[in-house]
């Protein structure tokens, strides 16, 4: 599951999702790729985070600032005049509006996790690009999530978000027979000091100058990347045969690599999509030969500017054969390159933009234990479980035709749909103006 990306109150059709892919699928595992937590909600303005290191709800974007009065939500003033001396009613201590916002984290994760819950299915979860925003940073996010009953992340990785869950072969050897890694694939790059200059245009207008368009997005740490190899070696001893063990690997932000799952296309090719930063003012499509059916893409690949090597060290250490990725909401395609299986899921939520409500949803994997790599994989999705049309679909038209810079309103215009659109709207206004100059002559 990718992207639910909500706040307190979770979306009733995120939750029709979850539990309708539950019941379909009657799984043993469910995987969070991250950002289940919209951190840019109104609900955590007071303690939202534009970057780790800046002090709580101390620089908020306008649109954030909008919602909420619209919202009706009001504002709380942090301040610590005497720490000592309890708060009023007027003025709430930070750790006050932190509490709050545990409270909320603590609500979301409640709402999304029931159908899980109840159904008593495991599940483990890595972290986004604005799952931290909210004020609450993962190591604590953690901690909440192992509240509930199921979870898996174990207390003592190697950081948030990042760990490996052996499963055990069913001959009762000990075997492992296969893996599944969790991996934090970051958030921002640069570091708050450096990014201060961008601040106001940032606060202006945050959904054309998002924090990506500064330094891009993160990338896995130093530690995440050599822990890949040392994953695969600790792996390999316990079954005591020293071969690596078949893994696959879940995390939010893709590594550049994923751009190799494309072909590059002129500019002006129906639904081709153009890249972003380092691949602006190319033009992608699907590389079909080496894509599985039913692959779609929707939009640019979000991934970081600096490739720091992941999927090179998976690709040494052997053993992993496949790393799929959300952060990119319309996108749900699986390639085949650099020796693994790169994949999408799309988002599963109704409180964020993507596709259109019948192209939401999870994906589902089907393993045998006598070969994991020859895996089964395909979407379950809001059309197919529920319906063609979600409760708010003007919302969704809105959220899929979301126009924020030059590059939206080409990849628009490369849709036949919109295209044709446009060229009649173009056509019947041109007509109609013709048809007033010649009334206008007969006179």
């Amino acid at each position: 599951m990718a992207d639910i990306q909500d706040g307190p109150n979770v979306h009733p059709d995120t939750i029709r999702m979850i539990e309708a892919a539950i019941k379909a699928s009657d799984p043993d595992l469910v995987v969070f790729t991250g950002d289940q937590i919209r951190g840019y909600d109104p609900a955590y303005i007071d303690t939202f985070l534009r970057r780790r290191g800046e002090n709580p709800g101390a620089k908020v974007r306008l649109v954030t600032e909008i919602e909420a009065k619209l919202q009706g939500i009001h504002r709380r003033i942090a301040a610590r005049r005497n720490p000592d001396l309890p708060p009023t009613e007027d003025v709430a201590t930070l750790d006050d509006l932190l509490d709050d916002t545990r409270q909320k984290v603590r609500d979301t994760f409640s709402a999304f996790l029931g159908p899980i819950i109840n159904a008593k299915v495991p599940f483990a979860a890595t972290y986004g690009n604005h799952d931290f925003q909210c004020g609450i940073l993962a190591d604590e996010q953690d901690d909440i999530y192992r509240e509930y009953p199921g979870c898996l992340n174990p207390s003592d990785s190697i950081e948030p978000g990042t760990f490996a869950l052996p499963i055990a072969a069913s001959d009762g050897s000990g075997r492992i027979a296969m893996a599944v890694t969790m991996i934090n694939s970051g958030d921002y790059a640069g570091k708050p000091e450096e990014n201060d200059a961008q601040y106001p245009r940032y606060v202006t207008n945050s959904r054309g100058l998002d924090l990506a368009d500064s330094d891009g997005y993160g990338t896995p740490s130093e530690a995440a990347i050599a822990w890949l190899a040392d994953t695969q070696r600790s792996l390999a001893t316990r079954n005591g045969d020293g071969l690596p063990v078949p893994t696959i690997a879940f995390q939010h932000i893709p590594p550049q690599e994923f751009y190799d799952c494309l072909t590059e296309v002129p500019a002006w090719t129906p639904n081709a999509v153009e890249g972003a930063r380092n691949y602006a003012g190319h033009c992608y499509v699907l590389n079909q030969a080496i894509c599985r059916p039913g692959s779609r893409l929707g939009e640019a690949i979000g991934c970081a500017d600096e490739n720091v090597g992941e999927v090179a060290a998976m690709r040494d250490a052997g053993g992993y054969f496949a790393l799929f990725c959300g952060h990119d909401h319309k996108n749900s395609f699986v390639a085949h390159a650099h020796g693994l299986d790169l994949g999408y899921a799309p988002t599963c939520g109704f409180e964020c933009y993507g596709p259109k409500s019948r192209y939401r949803g999870v994906r589902l994997f089907e393993f045998h234990e006598d070969d994991p790599r020859d895996y089964m994989t395909r979407m379950l999705t809001w059309g197919e479980l529920v319906g063609r049309y979600s409760s708010n679909e003007l919302r969704v038209f809105f959220e899929d035709h979301c126009i924020t810079d030059a590059i939206g309103v080409r990849n628009e215009l490369r849709r036949p749909q919109v295209f044709a659109g446009v060229a009649l709207g173009t056509t019947a206004a041109f007509a109609a103006v013709i048809r007033a100059i010649i009334r206008q002559l007969r006179r």
